[in-house]
């Protein structure tokens, strides 16, 4: 399954450049990661601060 950005998330970016398939996008709030282009490979989950990302 796909990464899911939680409401944890501080905004700070990383996740998006650690995305080797351009998969997160800033959205209101807080960074979203798009499932359809997501594979699933965890870089943005290695690399968060606050562990915002997990697998829906």
């Amino acid at each position: 399954m796909a990464y899911k950005i939680s409401e944890d998330c501080i905004s700070c970016g990383a996740c998006e450049a650690e995305c080797p398939v351009s998969a997160i996008s800033e959205g209101d709030g807080k960074y979203e990661i798009n499932p359809d282009v997501c594979i699933e490979c965890g870089a943005c989950a290695d690399t968060c601060p606050v562990g915002a990302p997990a697998q829906a």
